[in-house]
């Protein structure tokens, strides 16, 4: 099984933005030593809990702190921005980092409307234009150029032998649809959607369309850990998770609060609920029941590898789970 890391830079409550942005560059760097696959970073707009809005610009800043992780997006939301020059961004990438770029692309907002609105001003494109976009982008990197494209003979500089990695990500069946169709690797947001997953994961395998850009289908499951060295302390760190959610759907974006403020909090009987159906998204427990989970869940979604997002409070605790799930697993450190 191979473990991968998304990072969204929380910012816990009493911490800053800058803080946050510096703690995911130091767990990029543990990720690699513990031998991690991935590190991926997220597209977060007008959203004071997160801290960064541009993964391709932090993409270089993390590569250039690390030496052998693969580096990513999950992802770059498409709808917003020219294909052309997200292909330009994540070639120039590669040319930099060669053979350690991943380009992992979404059709969510990202944020609030008002901030998809100022992305959009003047621009034409809609959600509606995504399957078009991934075409275009795949002719710009020379995977899927043909003659009749508008823009024939248009490829993206820096001109080179190699090309990032693309992945589609998702959270419903229609984004698994699609990989299938243009060829593409899947990841399954679990972490956003904590159902169907499995079943959307069949259904891109048996429609895959190798036809369409070769290879087979590559596919991997994303979804929140929280990992401690017994099951207790673990669910003791997940309540700032429970509290964090409830209050996201409330449309409070407020820093992650610790435990304590969490666990005092009194929640209605419609809240536990909530609570329980938040916790299809996220895996909690000492190394041994996070294991145990985890196999399961790639059997579930027959991959052999996991992305994992955490949201705790305390940064030493977050790199402890991403300590214990790499030694429970047994990864490779990087020497």
């Amino acid at each position: 099984m191979r473990l991968s890391v998304l990072d969204q830079s929380p910012i816990p409550e009493g911490s800053s933005a800058a803080e946050a942005l510096k703690q995911t560059v130091r767990l990029a760097e543990l990720a690699e030593r513990m031998g991690y696959h991935r590190f991926w970073v997220s597209e977060h707009h007008n959203t004071e809990s997160l801290a960064h809005s541009s993964p391709e610009v932090f993409i270089s800043h993390i590569a250039a702190n690390t030496t052998t992780i693969r580096v990513g997006s999950g992802g770059v939301m498409l709808p917003h921005y020219s294909a052309y020059k997200v292909a330009e961004n994540f070639r120039l990438l590669e040319a930099l980092y060669p053979g350690r770029i991943d380009m992992g692309l979404g059709r969510a907002p990202g944020g609030m409307p008002i901030a998809t609105r100022a992305l959009q001003e003047g621009n034409a494109g809609t959600v509606d234009r995504y399957p078009q976009q991934i075409e275009d982008l795949l002719h710009y990197l020379n995977v899927a150029s043909h003659r009749e494209h508008r823009f024939p003979g248009l490829t993206a500089s820096p001109s080179i032998s190699s090309a990032p990695e693309v992945w589609l990500l998702g959270s419903s069946g229609d984004s698994a649809m699609l990989a299938a169709e243009r060829g593409l690797s899947f990841a399954f947001a679990q972490f956003i959607n904590g159902s169907g997953g499995a079943n959307y994961m069949r259904d891109y395998k048996a429609n895959f369309a190798p036809m369409r850009h070769g290879g087979k289908p590559k596919s991997m499951a994303a979804i929140f850990v929280v990992c401690a060295k017994t099951d207790e302390e673990a669910e003791r760190l997940a309540s700032s998770f429970d509290y964090q959610f409830l209050l996201l759907e409330q449309g409070k974006f407020v820093g992650i609060v610790p435990p304590e403020k969490a666990l005092a909090y009194r929640y209605s009987e419609v809240e536990k609920m909530r609570v329980r159906e938040n916790r299809k998204r996220v895996v909690v427990g000492s190394p041994e029941t996070v294991k145990e989970q985890l196999l399961r869940l790639g059997r579930e979604y027959d991959t052999d590898e996991i992305m994992i997002a955490t949201m705790v409070h305390d940064y030493e605790a977050k790199r402890t789970s991403f300590k214990l799930l790499a030694e429970a697993f047994e990864l490779s450190a990087v020497e």
